[in-house]
This record gives C-alpha cells, sequence and structure tokens, in this order.
C-alpha cells in the first residue's frame, strides 16, 4: 500500500543557514578592474572565540568569469581552521580562497559561494579589501529597505472606509526606487511609483488582514516590510490594543481605547470587568469620552490588581452603536517576569491580525507563505502544528485558570485534522489477519512505481479488534500529517468530497513524500489523499508510486507520532495544571480524548508490514508476526491507512514503520499513557503497551548515546525499507538494525540539532516529574555535551549547535550491561543562533535543573531566554534573519516516469519535464517570489524572517516552563 516519506517537522536547513552577523564589503571598483567586474557579499555567524564566514561571490560583469582566486586580510588575529566549495589558506593576515573546480565558472550575474570556520581572540572586524583575481571588489548589491509607516499595528477600521497606507523605502548604491506595492497578504493591493508612497484602499472585507510594503530599486532589486496586523470591523466599532495584558500583583497595566470610525457626535465608552478574576478592576478610564475631533487618538484604561488574587479576567469595552471590544487581562505573582513574557507572546500569537492563523482557527506552519521545508508553502500546516496550538492553550490554561481555549483547540484539531467517518468510510472492510500488500521502498525516486507484492507474507493486527471494541468504530482516531489550509493547490477535499476541486472552501488533506529515503522536499509531486482520479494522469496519482495491474479509487492518511504525542503531553500537562487549580472537570473530557489517541497511537509501535520485530532480513524469508512479535515498542517515523472509495464493495488497509529515530521518542507521553489515571487507555493492553513503551524508550537513547552525549539516530527493522541483509557488524538493538540516518537522507535525518533539543526536552519533562535515574543518565551527559558546546556573549547574542556530523557505531544492545559506545562519536559542523531550537533547548535545560539542581544549566536556560527576549523580538514575535541557499532548488526536477502525463488543479502540467516550481506555478504570484527569481538569476542567496508556528508557541512555552519551575 502507499506509504508516506515522512514529514519533516523542523528547520534544518534554515537553521544551519542563519547568520546573525552580516557585513558588506563597499569599495570602489579601480579603473584596472575593467576585465573583472566583481561583488563580495561577507557574513559570519560569531560566537566570541571563532565564527564562520560565508562569501558569495557575484559576477558584476558583462562576461563570465572563468576560474577565480579570492583574497582578502584580517586586521586582528583570525586563524583559519577549515574551510569549504573552495581551497582555503593563510599566510599571515592574508586569505587566499582558490575555486573548487566546480563553481569555477561564474556567468556574468551569477553568483558562487565559499566559507570557512576560524578561531580568534579579542577583536573580528570585517575584512575590507577584497579582491578576485587581482581585481578589487565593490560589495554585492543589497534590496531596498522598506518600512511601512501606516496603519498603525493594531488598528481597527470600519469595513467601507479608507484604510491608509504609507511606506518609506531606500535604495542601495543609488539605484533609485521604482515603484512600492502594498499587499493584503498575497492580494495586491495597489502601486505607487513616486515618493511619497501611498495608497488609500476601501476594499478591505471585515475581518483581520495583514499588510505589508515592497519596494522595487532600478537595478531589480527588492524588499518588503515587516507586515502590520489590523482589523476591519462590520460596522462602527470601540478598539482595545492590546487584547491581551498581563499585570502582576500589588502592580496596574494599561490598554489604548479607539474608535474605528468618526461619529456624527460625542461618543461615550465604558469599561468594566465582565466576568473572572475579582483581583482585578478598572483603577481609572471606566468612563471616556470621543468626539468627532478626537476619535482616532488613543485613550487610556488602568486596570489594577490586589495584592493576593491570580488568574484572568475579561474586560469588555462598549458605546451605544458600536461593536464591543473585550480584553483580557490576567493577574499573576508579584515578580512573574517570564511569564509575563509568555502572555505578551501569547497575544501576539493569537491576536488574528498577525497572521498565524486562518479563519477557521486553523495555525499556518508559518505567517509568511514563500518557505519550503516539510511543508512545501507557508499556508499549510502540519499535526505538528495543531499538537503545539494544544500545548499553548494549556500553558495559557495554566498561567490564566481559563481551559476553554485549550479545549476549543482539541475541538478545532479534532475537526478539521483527523479524518471524518466520511473521509474514512471503508474502514469496515478491513481484514486485521491480512493488514497491507507488501511494496518495497526504493533507493531513488526515479526507480518508483514500487511494485506491489503480495507473494510476501505480512503478519497480523493485533490491536484492531480491541481498538473497535473498546470505542465503537472501525474509524481510525489519529491527525494526519499535512494540510494546504487556504486550498492553495486546489484539491478541495471538503469532509465527505474527494477531490471537491479548487473552489472549494476551507482546508484540504494533501500528501507529499512517497518515494523513497533520498526523496527531498523539492522532488515531490504534491498530491490529495482522497485520489478520484479527477486530478494526475489516468489513474490520478496513484501509478506514480506503486506498481499494479488497476487502480481503485481510494483514500489514505498518514499519521505523524511524534505529533501525537505531542497532543497526549500537551494533555498531560493540562490535566496537571488544571487539577493543581481544583479545575480538574473542566478539562476530563479533552483529556479523555487525548487518550483515546494514545491508544491508537500504538500503531506506530509496530513493523511496517506487522513482521515479527528483531534479525530481519529479505522480504519473503522475514517471518510474519503473530501478534505482540511484530512491536518494537518505539515510536515510528509514521503508521498510515486507507482504503476504497467504494463504500458497497470497499477494502481497507493498515500499516505501521519499521524505522525508528531517536528524535521522536516521547516517554513523558508513554508515562502519561501508562501510568496517569486520566490518560489510561480504554483498550485491553493500551495501558501495559505504553508502560512497555516507556521502557524501551529509555533503553533506545542509551544506545543511540554517543561517546560525547548527543544522540544518534536511530533504528530500522526493515533494512533499507525492503528488508535487506544490512551490512555485516551492523549493531543491533533488540534485533533492529543501527540506522545512522533513518527514513530520509537528503539532508541526514541525522544531522539537525533540533531533533536533539525537541527529543531530550521530552525527557527532562519525564525526569522533572518522576526523579526517573535511567532519565537522569542519558541527561547527565547530554546536557554536559550541550553545554560545552553553547556559547552566549556578553551582549546576549548565543550560539548553539546547528548541523551534526557522526562517526563509528553504537555497540549492540546488552539490555543487562550497556555498552560506552566508545566508537560512536559527534562533531558539531556548524552553529546558528534559531530561536525555536533555542527555546526547545532552553526547556531541556529548565525542566533538567528544576529536578538535578544543576546551576549551569539554569543560568544558561536564562541567558538563552533572555538574549532572544532582548535581541530578536519584533511586531510579531521573536524571530531571526535566515539565508536560504537552498531556495536554488526551486528549479531542480521532479522525477516522473517517461511518457506519465497529467496535470494539477490550476493546470500544471505534470511530466518528464516538471520541476519543483512547474507543479507550483503559484509561488510565481507570491509577493516574496523576486527575492528568489533575483537568486535564480545568479544573485545572492535571499534572506528572510520566518514567523513559524511551532517555534513562536516553542519560544512562549519555554518562558511559561522557566517562570514555573526556575523562576
Amino acid at each position: 500500500m502507499p506509504k508516506r516519506r515522512a514529514r519533516r517537522p523542523w528547520t534544518a536547513v534554515a537553521a544551519a543557514l542563519a547568520l546573525p552577523l552580516a557585513t558588506l564589503a563597499v569599495l570602489p571598483t579601480t579603473a584596472q578592474a575593467a576585465a573583472v567586474e566583481c561583488g563580495v557579499d561577507y557574513r559570519t555567524n560569531d560566537w566570541g572565540s571563532g565564527f564562520t564566514a560565508d562569501l558569495t561571490i557575484t559576477n558584476r560583469g558583462s562576461t563570465a568569469i572563468d576560474g577565480w582566486t579570492l583574497t582578502y586580510s584580517y586586521a586582528g588575529d583570525q586563524k583559519l581552521a577549515n574551510g569549504w566549495n573552495g581551497t582555503w589558506s593563510q599566510s599571515g593576515k592574508k586569505v587566499t580562497v582558490k575555486d573548487a573546480g566546480y563553481n569555477g565558472k561564474i556567468a556574468a550575474g551569477a553568483a558562487a559561494s565559499t566559507g570557512a570556520q576560524f578561531a580568534y581572540s579579542g577583536s573580528n572586524s570585517a575584512p575590507t579589501d577584497f579582491a578576485i583575481n587581482g581585481t578589487t571588489c565593490a560589495g554585492a548589491h543589497q534590496p531596498p529597505v522598506t518600512v511601512l509607516t501606516s496603519p498603525a499595528a493594531g488598528a481597527v477600521y470600519t469595513a467601507g472606509d479608507k484604510v491608509p497606507l504609507a511606506a518609506t523605502a531606500a535604495a542601495a548604491d543609488g539605484a533609485g526606487i521604482t515603484k512600492v506595492e502594498f499587499y493584503d497578504d498575497t492580494t495586491l493591493l495597489g502601486t505607487d511609483t513616486t515618493s511619497p508612497y501611498e495608497l488609500g484602499t476601501d476594499s478591505l472585507a471585515a475581518g483581520t488582514h495583514s499588510l505589508y510594503a515592497r519596494a522595487y530599486d532600478g537595478k531589480g532589486a527588492s524588499g518588503e516590510s515587516t507586515p502590520v496586523g489590523i482589523t476591519v470591523a462590520a460596522g462602527p466599532a470601540v478598539t482595545a490594543t492590546p487584547s491581551q495584558l498581563a499585570v502582576q500583583q500589588g502592580k496596574s497595566g494599561t490598554f489604548d481605547v479607539k474608535l474605528s470610525t468618526k461619529p456624527a457626535a460625542n461618543v461615550t465608552v465604558t469599561t468594566a470587568r465582565t466576568g473572572g478574576n475579582t483581583g482585578l478592576s478598572v483603577s481609572s478610564g471606566a468612563s471616556l469620552t470621543f468626539t468627532p475631533s478626537n476619535w482616532n487618538s488613543a485613550q487610556k484604561v488602568t486596570v489594577a490588581a490586589d495584592s493576593s488574587g491570580t488568574g484572568a479576567a475579561t474586560f469588555t469595552v462598549g458605546a451605544p452603536g458600536h461593536t464591543k471590544a473585550t480584553v483580557t487581562v490576567t493577574q499573576l505573582a508579584a515578580g512573574s517576569e517570564y511569564d509575563t513574557r509568555f502572555l505578551d507572546l501569547y497575544g501576539k500569537i493569537t491576536d488574528p491580525a498577525n497572521g498565524y492563523f486562518s479563519p477557521e482557527g486553523i495555525p499556518y506552519h508559518s505567517v509568511e507563505t514563500l518557505i519550503v521545508e516539510a511543508p512545501d508553502q507557508g499556508h499549510e500546516t502540519t499535526s505538528e502544528a495543531y499538537s503545539y496550538l494544544l500545548w499553548l492553550q494549556a500553558m495559557y490554561g495554566k498561567v490564566s485558570g481559563d481551559w476553554s481555549k485549550f479545549n476549543g483547540a482539541w475541538e478545532i484539531m479534532e475537526k478539521y485534522m483527523i479524518p471524518t467517518h466520511a473521509d474514512q468510510p471503508t474502514n469496515s472492510f478491513y481484514n486485521a489477519s491480512k493488514p497491507a500488500t507488501y511494496a518495497p521502498e526504493e533507493d531513488l525516486p526515479s526507480q518508483y512505481p514500487a511494485k506491489l507484492d503480495p507473494s510476501v507474507p505480512v503478519g497480523t493486527d493485533p490491536i484492531a479488534a480491541e481498538l473497535k471494541s473498546a470505542y465503537g468504530t472501525d474509524d481510525v482516531y489519529g491527525m494526519h500529517w499535512l494540510q494546504d489550509v487556504d486550498n492553495t493547490y486546489g484539491y478541495g477535499n471538503e469532509p465527505g468530497k474527494c477531490e471537491a476541486g479548487p473552489t472549494a472552501t476551507g482546508p484540504s488533506y494533501i500528501n507529499t513524500f512517497q518515494r523513497g529515503a533520498q526523496e527531498s522536499v523539492w522532488e515531490t509531486v504534491p498530491q490529495p489523499t482522497c485520489d478520484a482520479f479527477k486530478y494526475g494522469g489516468k489513474n490520478g496519482y496513484l501509478d506514480l508510486f506503486t506498481g499494479d495491474s488497476s487502480y481503485a479509487k481510494q483514500w489514505k492518511y498518514t499519521d505523524a507520532p511524534d505529533a501525537d504525542a505531542r497532543a497526549v503531553q500537551a494533555a498531560y500537562w493540562a490535566d496537571v495544571w488544571a487539577k493543581e487549580q481544583g479545575k480538574g472537570s473542566a478539562v476530563s473530557a479533552t483529556v479523555g480524548k487525548a487518550a483515546k489517541m494514545g491508544d491508537y497511537l500504538r500503531y506506530a509501535m509496530y513493523d511496517k508490514y506487522f513482521k515479527k520485530v528483531g534479525g530481519c532480513a529479505g522480504a519473503s524469508s522475514c517471518p510474519a508476526g503473530t501478534g505482540k512479535d511484530a512491536s518494537h515498542y518505539l515510536l515510528s517515523w509514521y503508521y498510515a491507512w486507507g482504503g476504497a472509495t467504494d463504500t458497497s464493495a470497499g477494502w481497507a488497509w493498515r500499516i505501521g514503520s519499521s524505522h525508528t529515530h531517536g528524535g521522536y521518542q516521547n516517554p513523558l507521553a508513554a508515562y502519561a499513557l501508562s501510568s496517569s489515571a486520566d490518560l489510561k487507555p480504554k483498550s485491553a493492553t493500551g495501558q501495559a503497551d505504553w508502560a512497555k513503551s516507556l521502557d524501551r524508550q529509555l533503553e533506545f537513547y542509551r544506545w543511540l548515546q554517543s561517546d560525547e552525549g548527543a544522540i544518534a539516530g536511530g533504528a530500522t527493522n526493515s533494512w533499507q525499507g525492503r528488508y535487506a541483509t544490512p551490512p555485516s557488524g551492523t549493531p543491533t538493538f533488540y534485533g533492529m538494525y543501527y540506522d545512522e540516518a533513518p527514513v530520509y537522507h537528503d539532508p541526514p535525518s541525522n544531522q539537525w540539532f533540533g531533533f536533539q533539543a525537541w527529543s531530550m526536552e521530552r525527557v527532562a519533562e519525564y525526569y522533572q516529574q518522576t526523579g526517573d535515574a535511567d532519565a537522569k543518565t542519558v541527561l547527565d551527559k547530554w546536557v554536559d555535551w550541550a553545554l560545552s558546546e553553547t556559547t552566549v556573549n556578553p551582549d546576549g547574542t548565543f550560539r548553539i549547535p546547528s548541523t551534526l556530523k557522526w562517526s563509528g557505531k553504537p555497540d549492540t544492545w546488552n539490555a543487562s550491561t550497556p555498552g560506552a559506545n566508545a566508537s560512536l562519536h559527534v562533531s558539531v559542523a556548524d552553529y546558528t543562533n534559531d530561536v525555536g531550537v533555542a527555546a526547545a533547548y532552553a526547556k531541556t535545560l529548565t525542566y533538567y535543573a528544576a529536578r538535578s539542581g544543576d546551576a549551569q544549566a539554569k543560568s544558561t536556560a536564562k541567558a538563552l531566554l533572555d538574549g532572544m527576549w532582548e535581541n530578536d523580538r519584533d511586531a510579531l514575535g521573536i524571530a531571526v534573519p535566515e539565508t536560504r541557499a537552498d531556495y536554488s532548488r526551486f528549479g531542480d526536477t521532479v522525477y516522473v516516469p517517461s511518457g506519465w502525463t497529467g496535470t494539477m488543479p490550476n493546470g500544471d502540467a505534470i511530466n518528464s519535464s516538471s520541476t519543483f516550481s512547474s507543479l507550483r506555478s503559484f509561488y510565481e504570484d507570491d509577493p516574496n517570489w523576486p527575492k528568489v527569481a533575483a537568486y535564480l538569476a545568479g544573485g545572492a542567496a535571499p534572506t528572510f524572517t520566518y514567523h513559524r508556528f511551532w517555534a513562536q508557541a516553542d519560544i512562549a512555552l519555554a518562558m511559561g516552563s522557566y517562570a514555573e519551575l526556575l523562576e
């Protein structure tokens, strides 16, 4: 049956390329430079005693540079350590870089990149004497700087009234500004070609809007402003900002009040507490008068907190004939700085005008639309994002005492991300004794379709019957992993409507990865989860992935186990925190649903085809499982289920996964599902399975822990995804083979430090709750290693590991005498200031320090959180610029078999000439596309500042966790 090539809930490429410091060499081109015209863009990632330098050489002339040697000099004691994409050498202060051969020819207008790592002490000023082949270079041309000066962030207007947009723009190198475009998200509102750059629009519909400006200069470069969120009310309205306010005990706070439209006469606005914590009250501004002259000038309402209470209260701000506004004010304990930060970020994330959510309340992967990671567009979303929403709302319940938001988040997830019965209509035909038909996983996309082979024996599914008995349904209660929230692709899978099409409104399930370990996001063919042959080729998209004699219209879904486990994790904390407040009953129904999700999550514990775990070598000879002997009791990369769309003569299938990754394990969820009475699964063996899984996961960490302390890749029960024979001497874990980079290889799945931080954070939570000595053993070694690779500078900037390199192998696992793994090693290839990963890392240190008392872990957690708070805040949250050199792959070929033709819902052709971008022509209409287009035409790699939902939630959660445990 079709298999999902797993999702990547990460920012590995972006994290590896994020560079905190940028210095541009700007020198005049001398007269003798006529033969070569060049620019050098010099950027560093500096951690105080060393740095990496990334240099982009741009050919600014009209003829190609055929072979290049770059020279420059440092003023300090910088010492070369190693280099890449060129041959690097140093003599005294002078550095010389010779091209690497493959990048020696730079076409006119094109660019080449190279880089190196240096050590230093003292100062680290940027060099200024760059030369190519002896010719002095100027700096690379920089895009315009653009600022949207109107409207103000958070402003509210009345539908039909004119919204004034204005921007300033400045160009580099005397290029001059040619035009400024004004956008509402991805919709172009209008253009102005002369300064001052202004536009008035009355076309904005009632609702929230994210507005920004993009300026273009005379050299074709463009730059966009930071988005500004506003609200358009259906009629006259009272506005109040911010909508979330934190006030510490014994102190007061204020919010601003205005009217959305000019009144004909004076208007009296009153504010009163209408529910919640009685320790909060209006101390001034309870009655305000607005006139036709001052209606748009903010007046303040002050809310005072008494000296003892905590929790949230709702304040309603209203006036006759106007839509009311509400402000949620939360009273915090005195000195709760980090809870205050949590609420500040929570307010930014949940403000509809800031663009994190769809109209349905679904969290987007990112505010920005042009982003390619595991989701290949920013307004897709993942089950990961839903799980972070649950966790965010659980923390909000802890801080505010309001649990309605947590329950509401589960309802949104259940409605939109768990397939309904109409979406999975033929599960009743599922035969647990024959779960699925075998198909091998191939190494390359070009080796697909993979032929189905019914002769290969498969095992039996031992949990289907008990799940049906427990919950009275054949349907699976798990999240699909990927969703096209705005129906950008146009499949339009409305509930029960297979391929409803581009005109459908609301979110649509989609899928991408399906073709082996080497298939990157740049090589996928997006397809619907319910394939009715309406789009694609004659068999829809099915014959791109599996080879069969005939094809039936069918539905199929894939679950990302780490996301479902995180949802359970969030429910555990909601249960704990609500009970501490005496409000356990407020979340009990939702917690029960989390237990149900955890019951079905056990499918992730099984070999893909329910074959016996341990010693599998040969698809036909690897024995079929007969029950729980097909379970590895770990969280694997996915589980999946599907079936025919024909409800009268249907069939259905289910698969687990043979591949397990250290970064996906969640001992806190396993502990919750095996030890919490409120999260006990209803099935006969669910609780026992999770108890065994908890022990097995902790053993797995011990087995994968390198000599230095980092956790290596994982293990598989199906070598190469087709039960091949692994190399002789491959270490094993309960018979599963060590796999350095499980599941995907482009880039290798073991390289991203984020998987380390995410996974160890869960271990640390479990340790903080239980004091488990086995968890402490793993954490002691991991924390020591991570701290040794972390630098926080005096100004609060920091560097943490980004890309990891691995060598050697673990010892074969022996539970009674675990090996020391003296031959398994990790090194850090480069470092990053990625704030999302840093937040997850800070949470790990916070939970570890809270239980162990480790002073360095506590101080480093605080330093990371303080550093990003002081240095990286913006209007939408906390974020840092990222240079995306991987966007050169927009033109990558997507393998489609010769002779196979089809169409996407928007008419984009699918054939052997298809590329990533040709299958996604919608990107050419994205406001940020000019930056990518300039890069593809030979310019420097583009830089973006992304606001990923998971990262912003993780930062807020890290602040809340520190407040709870260490403040």
